[in-house]
Protein backbone atom coordinates (compact mmCIF):
# COMPACT_ATOMS: atom_id res chain seq x y z
CA UNK A 1 0.00 0.00 0.00
CA UNK A 2 1.34 3.45 -0.91
CA UNK A 3 2.08 6.11 1.69
CA UNK A 4 -0.87 8.16 0.37
CA UNK A 5 -3.28 5.25 0.70
CA UNK A 6 -1.98 4.52 4.20
CA UNK A 7 -2.55 8.13 5.24
CA UNK A 8 -6.11 8.05 3.90
CA UNK A 9 -6.83 4.85 5.82
CA UNK A 10 -5.86 6.45 9.12
CA UNK A 11 -8.53 8.15 11.21
CA UNK A 12 -8.39 11.93 11.18
CA UNK A 13 -9.76 12.17 14.74
CA UNK A 14 -11.83 10.44 17.40
CA UNK A 15 -14.56 11.88 19.60
CA UNK A 16 -14.35 10.98 23.27
CA UNK A 17 -16.19 12.18 26.34
CA UNK A 18 -14.24 14.64 28.48
CA UNK A 19 -14.75 16.25 31.86
CA UNK A 20 -13.77 19.92 31.89
CA UNK A 21 -13.77 22.24 34.89
CA UNK A 22 -15.86 25.32 34.10
CA UNK A 23 -16.97 28.39 36.01
CA UNK A 24 -20.42 29.96 35.67
CA UNK A 25 -20.82 33.73 35.69
CA UNK A 26 -24.30 34.40 37.07
CA UNK A 27 -25.40 37.61 35.35
CA UNK A 28 -28.07 39.83 36.95
CA UNK A 29 -27.86 42.81 34.58
CA UNK A 30 -25.34 44.13 32.07
CA UNK A 31 -23.55 47.44 31.82
CA UNK A 32 -20.36 47.21 29.78
CA UNK A 33 -18.13 49.49 31.88
CA UNK A 34 -19.39 48.18 35.22
CA UNK A 35 -19.13 44.58 34.01
CA UNK A 36 -15.46 44.87 33.03
CA UNK A 37 -14.53 46.80 36.17
CA UNK A 38 -16.17 44.15 38.38
CA UNK A 39 -14.49 41.40 36.37
CA UNK A 40 -11.06 42.97 36.84
CA UNK A 41 -11.65 43.29 40.59
CA UNK A 42 -12.57 39.60 40.84
CA UNK A 43 -9.54 38.55 38.81
CA UNK A 44 -7.19 40.65 40.96
CA UNK A 45 -8.21 38.57 43.99
CA UNK A 46 -6.98 35.32 42.41
CA UNK A 47 -5.30 35.95 39.03
CA UNK A 48 -3.96 32.42 38.68
CA UNK A 49 -7.40 30.90 39.20
CA UNK A 50 -9.05 32.91 36.42
CA UNK A 51 -6.34 32.85 33.75
CA UNK A 52 -7.49 31.02 30.59
CA UNK A 53 -10.54 29.43 32.26
CA UNK A 54 -13.60 28.45 30.19
CA UNK A 55 -16.67 30.41 31.30
CA UNK A 56 -20.42 29.82 31.07
CA UNK A 57 -22.73 32.86 31.29
CA UNK A 58 -25.76 31.90 33.38
CA UNK A 59 -28.94 33.86 32.58
CA UNK A 60 -31.19 32.05 35.03
CA UNK A 61 -31.32 35.09 37.35
CA UNK A 62 -30.91 37.81 34.71
CA UNK A 63 -33.25 40.77 35.43
CA UNK A 64 -31.91 43.38 33.01
CA UNK A 65 -33.30 44.39 29.64
CA UNK A 66 -32.67 42.04 26.74
CA UNK A 67 -31.81 45.08 24.61
CA UNK A 68 -28.83 45.75 26.91
CA UNK A 69 -27.53 42.19 26.68
CA UNK A 70 -24.59 42.40 24.28
CA UNK A 71 -22.73 39.08 24.17
CA UNK A 72 -20.05 40.48 21.87
CA UNK A 73 -19.14 43.03 24.57
CA UNK A 74 -19.21 40.34 27.24
CA UNK A 75 -16.94 38.11 25.17
CA UNK A 76 -14.60 41.03 24.42
CA UNK A 77 -14.31 42.07 28.08
CA UNK A 78 -13.56 38.49 29.10
CA UNK A 79 -10.98 37.94 26.34
CA UNK A 80 -9.16 41.13 27.33
CA UNK A 81 -8.79 39.52 30.73
CA UNK A 82 -7.76 36.05 29.45
CA UNK A 83 -11.13 34.40 30.11
CA UNK A 84 -12.89 32.42 27.38
CA UNK A 85 -16.69 32.54 27.17
CA UNK A 86 -17.85 29.30 25.57
CA UNK A 87 -21.58 29.16 26.18
CA UNK A 88 -24.79 30.38 27.78
CA UNK A 89 -26.94 28.56 30.30
CA UNK A 90 -30.67 29.21 30.64
CA UNK A 91 -32.33 32.35 29.32
CA UNK A 92 -35.42 32.98 27.24
CA UNK A 93 -35.75 32.46 23.49
CA UNK A 94 -34.63 36.00 22.61
CA UNK A 95 -31.58 35.81 24.87
CA UNK A 96 -30.57 32.44 23.47
CA UNK A 97 -31.02 33.76 19.92
CA UNK A 98 -28.61 36.60 20.77
CA UNK A 99 -26.16 34.07 22.22
CA UNK A 100 -26.40 31.91 19.11
CA UNK A 101 -25.65 34.98 16.99
CA UNK A 102 -22.45 35.43 19.00
CA UNK A 103 -21.48 31.79 18.22
CA UNK A 104 -21.88 30.66 21.83
CA UNK A 105 -22.96 27.16 22.82
CA UNK A 106 -26.49 26.89 24.25
CA UNK A 107 -26.89 24.90 27.44
CA UNK A 108 -30.21 24.19 29.15
CA UNK A 109 -30.97 25.80 32.49
CA UNK A 110 -32.62 23.97 35.38
CA UNK A 111 -36.17 24.82 34.33
CA UNK A 112 -35.50 23.81 30.72
CA UNK A 113 -34.06 20.45 31.81
CA UNK A 114 -37.19 19.84 33.85
CA UNK A 115 -39.44 20.64 30.87
CA UNK A 116 -37.39 18.42 28.58
CA UNK A 117 -37.66 15.59 31.07
CA UNK A 118 -41.43 16.04 31.41
CA UNK A 119 -42.03 16.01 27.67
CA UNK A 120 -40.03 12.83 27.27
CA UNK A 121 -42.35 10.84 29.58
CA UNK A 122 -44.98 8.79 27.76
CA UNK A 123 -48.36 8.14 29.42
CA UNK A 124 -49.31 4.47 29.63
CA UNK A 125 -52.87 3.26 30.09
CA UNK A 126 -51.78 0.31 32.22
CA UNK A 127 -49.32 0.64 35.09
CA UNK A 128 -45.91 -0.62 34.15
CA UNK A 129 -44.35 -3.42 36.11
CA UNK A 130 -41.85 -2.10 38.64
CA UNK A 131 -38.33 -2.21 37.33
CA UNK A 132 -35.85 -4.19 39.38
CA UNK A 133 -33.73 -1.94 41.53
CA UNK A 134 -30.09 -1.86 40.57
CA UNK A 135 -27.52 -0.81 43.10
CA UNK A 136 -25.95 2.45 42.05
CA UNK A 137 -22.22 2.19 41.77
CA UNK A 138 -20.29 4.48 44.04
CA UNK A 139 -18.53 7.30 42.29
CA UNK A 140 -14.88 6.51 41.64
CA UNK A 141 -12.46 7.85 44.25
CA UNK A 142 -8.95 8.72 43.15
CA UNK A 143 -6.23 8.12 45.76
CA UNK A 144 -2.83 9.80 45.44
CA UNK A 145 -0.20 8.25 47.71
CA UNK A 146 2.56 10.79 47.10
CA UNK A 147 2.93 14.54 47.69
CA UNK A 148 1.47 16.81 45.00
CA UNK A 149 4.37 19.03 44.02
CA UNK A 150 4.44 22.60 42.75
CA UNK A 151 3.28 22.81 39.13
CA UNK A 152 1.39 19.51 39.27
CA UNK A 153 -2.37 19.22 38.71
CA UNK A 154 -4.34 16.21 39.98
CA UNK A 155 -7.88 15.79 38.60
CA UNK A 156 -10.63 13.46 39.83
CA UNK A 157 -13.34 14.04 37.19
CA UNK A 158 -15.92 11.56 38.48
CA UNK A 159 -15.71 11.42 42.27
CA UNK A 160 -13.70 12.27 45.37
CA UNK A 161 -9.96 12.89 45.56
CA UNK A 162 -7.83 11.64 48.46
CA UNK A 163 -4.22 12.85 48.79
CA UNK A 164 -2.12 10.93 51.34
CA UNK A 165 0.37 13.72 51.78
CA UNK A 166 0.83 17.47 51.31
CA UNK A 167 -0.33 19.60 48.40
CA UNK A 168 2.54 22.03 47.87
CA UNK A 169 2.29 25.70 46.93
CA UNK A 170 1.81 26.07 43.19
CA UNK A 171 0.03 22.70 42.90
CA UNK A 172 -3.64 22.24 42.06
CA UNK A 173 -6.10 19.49 43.00
CA UNK A 174 -9.59 19.27 41.46
CA UNK A 175 -12.48 16.88 42.03
CA UNK A 176 -16.08 16.40 41.00
CA UNK A 177 -16.75 15.44 44.62
CA UNK A 178 -14.93 16.18 47.87
CA UNK A 179 -11.20 16.59 48.44
CA UNK A 180 -9.34 15.01 51.39
CA UNK A 181 -5.74 16.07 52.03
CA UNK A 182 -3.93 14.12 54.74
CA UNK A 183 -1.27 16.77 55.15
CA UNK A 184 -0.85 20.53 54.65
CA UNK A 185 -2.91 22.07 51.84
CA UNK A 186 -0.68 24.84 50.48
CA UNK A 187 -1.74 24.96 46.82
CA UNK A 188 -5.20 25.30 45.29
CA UNK A 189 -8.11 22.93 45.92
CA UNK A 190 -11.26 23.02 43.77
CA UNK A 191 -14.05 20.64 44.83
CA UNK A 192 -17.47 20.16 43.22
CA UNK A 193 -16.10 21.34 39.89
CA UNK A 194 -19.26 20.23 38.05
CA UNK A 195 -21.51 22.15 40.43
CA UNK A 196 -21.91 19.70 43.36
CA UNK A 197 -22.63 22.11 46.22
CA UNK A 198 -22.53 19.26 48.77
CA UNK A 199 -18.83 18.69 48.12
CA UNK A 200 -16.37 19.51 50.90
CA UNK A 201 -12.65 20.07 51.39
CA UNK A 202 -10.82 18.41 54.29
CA UNK A 203 -7.19 19.02 55.21
CA UNK A 204 -4.83 18.53 58.14
CA UNK A 205 -3.40 22.05 57.85
CA UNK A 206 -5.07 24.89 55.96
CA UNK A 207 -2.38 26.94 54.20
CA UNK A 208 -4.06 27.18 50.80
CA UNK A 209 -3.58 29.71 48.05
CA UNK A 210 -7.21 29.21 47.04
CA UNK A 211 -10.12 26.91 47.87
CA UNK A 212 -13.28 26.56 45.82
CA UNK A 213 -16.53 24.57 46.04
CA UNK A 214 -18.94 24.61 43.08
CA UNK A 215 -17.39 27.84 41.78
CA UNK A 216 -17.49 29.70 45.11
CA UNK A 217 -13.97 30.51 46.23
CA UNK A 218 -11.78 32.10 48.88
CA UNK A 219 -8.16 33.12 48.50
CA UNK A 220 -5.35 32.94 51.05
CA UNK A 221 -6.02 36.39 52.50
CA UNK A 222 -9.66 35.45 53.20
CA UNK A 223 -8.70 32.21 54.94
CA UNK A 224 -6.05 33.36 57.39
CA UNK A 225 -8.54 34.67 59.97
CA UNK A 226 -10.25 31.31 60.45
CA UNK A 227 -8.64 27.90 60.92
CA UNK A 228 -5.31 28.85 59.35
CA UNK A 229 -2.64 26.16 59.77
CA UNK A 230 -5.06 23.85 61.55
CA UNK A 231 -7.15 20.80 60.62
CA UNK A 232 -10.41 21.98 59.05
CA UNK A 233 -13.26 21.12 56.77
CA UNK A 234 -14.67 23.61 54.28
CA UNK A 235 -18.23 23.47 53.03
CA UNK A 236 -20.77 25.62 51.22
CA UNK A 237 -23.67 27.11 53.18
CA UNK A 238 -26.07 29.63 51.63
CA UNK A 239 -23.57 30.38 48.84
CA UNK A 240 -20.79 31.10 51.36
CA UNK A 241 -17.72 29.02 52.10
CA UNK A 242 -17.60 28.09 55.79
CA UNK A 243 -14.41 26.87 57.49
CA UNK A 244 -14.83 24.73 60.62
CA UNK A 245 -12.33 22.81 62.79
CA UNK A 246 -12.43 19.07 62.14
CA UNK A 247 -12.96 18.32 65.83
CA UNK A 248 -16.17 20.40 65.75
CA UNK A 249 -17.48 19.16 62.38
Amino acid sequence: MSDTATAKAQQVFQLKSASVSMTALELYYFDNDEFEETLKNKISQAPGFFRDIPLIVSLEKYEGLDSELDFFKIIGACRRNNIHVIGVRGGNDDQRRLARGASLALMPGGAQRDREHETSVEVSEAPAAPAPQVAKEAAETKIISHPVRSGQQIHAPDGDLVVLGPVQAGAEVLAAGSIHVYGPLRGRALAGIHGAESARIFCQSLEAELVSIAGHYKISEDLQDNGWKSAVQIQLRDDLLVVAPLDKA
